[in-house]
């Protein structure tokens, strides 16, 4: 190892203890990227490059959509757009075993597809779902849980916040991405329903059967309520899918669309929406101090020549795609449950992607698999994202064990998508492929 390479692992080693004593993420990065630069090669060199790469990163076209779909998300949650959607899939799916947590997972679906957001998903769902839930008798666990895991649906439907910071991070199209987690993520959420239909069945003391009767009246009127919001998803996804938007075009069509949609309702208040203004540039400006941190952190890898140092000693350990992408999994798995997954995503992919080139392994469909992990993570103890967000909105009424409790039956799900995943890339690879 030579001196520069030396440097560039002490400055690794050091960004991951700073993470581990609570030193925010980006920070962490941004400032040792620096000093390890500085040191490598000269302060002439890491001041150069402390002044050039924010003004490069937050200049990028592409970051513009991670507000836009913020935006879009919160509008949707601040007005009732997501009680409309609930209750529409609650009359359709009601007469299945557990059908209202299944219908909490349809819906958090298209709910995910307008937002981007996993903890927005779980946030306005915990305040729909969840008591229309306890209402009819269902089981704490069952109804957390299945929030608390249909909210990570956000981070792998499109658009998806996540994968517009891997394509920026690893130059990857966002399109193609965007089109590779749509098959996944739908196969998600029917395992989730699965999972639910199967575990009612099993043990009916769960999940109480609705005996309310709906009249064809409020059947009408629940479609008619929620038919915008799908349409509105369709423009956003359909228009990116065609090439007749960018993702940033799109995301800014979808956040003008809800919020219009909003405004005709007389759903959106003043106050509901300086509050998703307030929400979407906090997200906002969170997200650009990481990934600012992360580009510096990716330059001083490079400079030190530690990635490709890292990525010879990786080859040397394994010989096959299928060790190192499970390698990948347990570490993305261990790290998920201690940090959020922007920083995970952001932290490794620098180290990472000199390995993916080695072994061949396509980025897009890598894409797929760590945003399913990062998914894991969000309901993965101790630190599960989407669990503390629906502790959050729920108060004193159920206690964090009954919500890890409820969720380790779908994180056991999610393993059986994570397997078809990466047994069958096509699942991932077959939309770009039909757009290209």
């Amino acid at each position: 190892m030579s001196e520069r390479e030396l440097i560039g692992a002490l400055s690794t080693a050091l960004v991951l203890f700073l993470v581990a004593i609570r030193v925010p993420v980006g920070i962490a990065m941004g400032v040792v990227a620096f000093g390890g630069i500085s040191v490598a090669i000269s302060l002439k060199a890491g001041l150069g490059i402390l002044t050039a790469v924010p003004f490069e990163m937050v200049g990028d076209w592409n970051l513009s959509a991670i507000p836009m779909f913020l935006l879009m998300g919160y509008v949707a949650a601040s007005s009732d757009l997501t009680k409309n959607l609930f209750r529409s899939a609650r009359i359709t799916l009601g007469w299945m075993p557990g059908g209202l947590a299944s219908a909490t997972v349809i819906s958090a679906a298209l709910f995910a597809s307008a937002s981007g957001s996993s903890v927005a998903t779980a946030a306005a769902f915990s305040r729909t779902a969840v008591p229309e839930m306890m209402r009819m008798n269902y089981h704490p666990g069952l109804a957390t849980g299945s929030v608390a895991a249909a909210g990570t649906l956000g981070a792998l439907i499109p658009p998806s916040v996540l994968m517009i910071v891997y394509g920026i991070t690893m130059s990857e199209s966002i399109n193609s991405l965007f089109l590779a987690g749509l098959i996944p993520g739908l196969l998600s959420a029917v395992v989730f329903i699965l999972y639910i239909t199967i575990r009612v069945w099993l043990n009916p003391s769960l999940a109480p059967k609705a005996t309310e009767e709906i009249s064809k009246a409020e059947r009408r009127e629940a479609f008619r309520d929620v038919w915008p919001l799908p349409l509105i998803i369709l423009c956003v996804i359909g228009g990116i899918f065609v090439g007749l938007f960018t993702p940033t075009e799109a995301g800014a069509v979808g956040a003008a669309l809800t919020i219009l949609l909003a405004l005709v309702r007389r759903s959106l208040t003043r106050v509901s929406f300086a509050d998703a203004i307030r929400r979407t540039a906090t997200g906002t400006a969170s997200i650009f101090i990481i990934v600012v941190g992360a580009a510096l952190f990716q330059r001083m890898l490079g400079l030190t020549g530690i990635a490709g140092y890292f990525s010879d000693l990786v080859a040397t350990q394994f010989q096959t795609q299928l060790g190192v992408i499970l390698a990948i999994s347990l570490l993305y798995l261990v790290m998920g449950c201690f940090l959020e997954p922007v920083s995970i995503m952001l932290l490794t992919l620098p180290v990472l992607t000199p390995v993916l080139q080695h072994f061949g392994i396509d980025p897009i469909w890598f894409a797929v698999i760590a945003v399913k992990l990062l998914e894991m993570g969000m309901v993965t103890p101790p630190m599960g994202l989407n669990i503390f967000v629906v502790k959050g909105a729920l108060g004193d009424e159920v206690t964090l064990g009954q919500i890890f409790r409820g969720t380790f039956g779908f994180l056991l799900s999610d393993f059986v998508t994570l397997a078809l995943i990466i047994g069958f890339p096509i699942l991932s690879l077959w939309l770009p492929a039909v757009a290209n």
